[in-house]
Formats: C-alpha cells, sequence, structure tokens
C-alpha cells in the first residue's frame, strides 16, 4: 500500500474515533463522577501506553529519565491529562455535549493568545481577525443564538469548556519545548497525572470500581480519547508528505461529533450550535492559513 494511503487511513481512523469522545464523555457521565471517569480512563490509557512502550523497546528511555525529566513530566502530567480532563469533564457534567465540545474547540485560537504573551509572538492582524472570528462563536454557543440580549444559558459551564481549551494550549506549548521521544513523555505524563487524579479521588470522592454500565465508556474514553489514537496520529503525520495533508481532516472532527451527539446522546442540536462551531472552525483556519503564509 502507498505510503500516502496509510497516513490517510491511520488520520481517518483517528479522526473517526475522536468524534466519538465527546458522546462517550456525556453517556459514562450519566453512571459515575467525572473524577471517578478521568481515575479509570486514565488507568486504562497508561495500560495501553505501556504496552506501546514494550513493543516499541522504549521501556530503557523510561528506566534512565533524569530527575529533571522526571519533573518535567511530573509537571506536564499536571496539566494534562490531570488537570485539563478535570477541567473539561467537569464541563460535559454541567453543559451539553453540543454546547461543551466546540467550546472546548477554541484550542488553538487560545494558543495564539497565549503564545503572544508568553513566547512574546509579535500580534499579527490576521490573529486579530482570526480570534474575533472564533470567539464570536463562542458567544453564539454559550447564548444559544440570543447574543444581542448577551445572556449566558450556563456561564459556569462555558468558562469551564473555555477554560480547558487554556489548560490544552499551555500544555501544548511547554510540551512542544521538550525533546524527548512523544511517547515516552506521553507515559510519563500519564504516570504522574494518574497519580494526581487518584490523590483526587482519595480526597474529594471514593475509590471505587467503575459500575458496569459505566465501564465500557470508561475503556473507551481511556482507549480512543487519551492513549492509542494519539499513537496512530502520530503514525499519520510521519506517513504524510506534508502535514497539512492529513492535519485538514480533523476539521471534521467536531462537525461528525455533533452528528454523532445527536444520534446516541438524543440531544436536539440547535442552529446556534452549528452556527458557532463554524464560526470557531472558520477562526482556526484562518490562524492556520496565517501560519503558513508567515512560514512561507
Amino acid at each position: 500500500m502507498e505510503r500516502q494511503t496509510r497516513a490517510y487511513l491511520y488520520a481517518v481512523a483517528t479522526v473517526g474515533l475522536w468524534s466519538t469522545v465527546a458522546s462517550a464523555f456525556k453517556l459514562t457521565l450519566d453512571h459515575m463522577g467525572f473524577l471517578e471517569m478521568l481515575l479509570g480512563a486514565s488507568v486504562v490509557s497508561l495500560a495501553a501506553l505501556f504496552v506501546i512502550v514494550l513493543a516499541q523497546g522504549k521501556l530503557a528511555a523510561i528506566a534512565h529519565s533524569s530527575a529533571k525529566d522526571l519533573a518535567c513530566s511530573a509537571a506536564l502530567g499536571f496539566l494534562n491529562p490531570f488537570l485539563y480532563y478535570v477541567i473539561l469533564f467537569k464541563a460535559y457534567s454541567v453543559l451539553p455535549a453540543q454546547e461543551a465540545q466546540p467550546l472546548n474547540w477554541t484550542w488553538p485560537i487560545m494558543l495564539v493568545l497565549l503564545s503572544i504573551a508568553i513566547l512574546k509572538q509579535p500580534i499579527r492582524w490576521a490573529s486579530v481577525l482570526a480570534v474575533a472570528i472564533s470567539f464570536s462563536g463562542v458567544l453564539v454557543i454559550s447564548t444559544r443564538g440570543d447574543v444581542l440580549a448577551f445572556r449566558f444559558t450556563n456561564l459556569p459551564g462555558a468558562l469551564l469548556a473555555l477554560g480547558s481549551s487554556i489548560v490544552w494550549a499551555l500544555f501544548w506549548i511547554y510540551n512542544v519545548k521538550d525533546y524527548r521521544d512523544e511517547i515516552v513523555k506521553l507515559f510519563l505524563n500519564f504516570v504522574f497525572g494518574s497519580i494526581f487524579t487518584l490523590a483526587a479521588v482519595l480526597f474529594f470522592g471514593e475509590l471505587r470500581v467503575p459500575p458496569s454500565a459505566g465501564l465500557l465508556g470508561v475503556l473507551w474514553i481511556g482507549l480512543f480519547e487519551m492513549g492509542i489514537t494519539f499513537v496512530s496520529w502520530l503514525k499519520a503525520l510521519q506517513l504524510s508528505r506534508t502535514t497539512a495533508q492529513v492535519s485538514n481532516l480533523v476539521y471534521a472532527a467536531p462537525f461528525l461529533s455533533l452528528f454523532l451527539i445527536h444520534f446516541i446522546v438524543g440531544e436536539e442540536i440547535l442552529p446556534s450550535t452549528v452556527l458557532g462551531l463554524v464560526l470557531i472552525v472558520a477562526g482556526v483556519i484562518v490562524q492556520q492559513y496565517a501560519n503558513r503564509s508567515k512560514k512561507a
């Protein structure tokens, strides 16, 4: 099979699986608390990543990690998977999935804003336009189309969903500065993230085996949101002639996710959600093309 064809197959499979997770979040939260769900999914993901590390012969690299490496992994693991998913899962517990999912998708725009603040990158007019377009989408979704009244249907929930995108953008900024192997980094992040999550469950909740009704959701989230999909996406990028050839497929994920939320979760998708998501994605695309023009 041609190399680029294999890249597309990996990318399409990954995007398809990512499109299911918003529904999985919402359905699983019907059977357990968000901290319990995170702990179970983190353990599943950690087990899957351990198998991958073992299969790729990277256990020695983990065993020889320096104290500095471990400290870095602890800090990154606190951001993701711990803090990011705590905030995201809490958002899903108080918002309809059709609102939490697109609001969380603002992370590329948050990345632009944080890069300006942290990395001192210059402010460009294209970035200003991208931010304005995406945040107009946030406003449409958060007010369910009642923009002129400026009345938010669930402001705390919207802030949680947006907060998760900020944490993910922070993680992305600091993760790219860590030049260790991606799989090794991810495994160690989940080691520390699972420890933080266990501590949170023991302190704030109750440690128990996931109920049978939520066990499938925990397995699905751990494997296809946090675990092997990252590896398959990395494989797609490595096989593709250019990153853009597969990365553009990601834009289909939030729309496919809305389709699944309607048919699996049973939510009636509001026109304001679709319009808001279109604006958010449009802003992200404007920013992506601005970045490519700058590199060119």
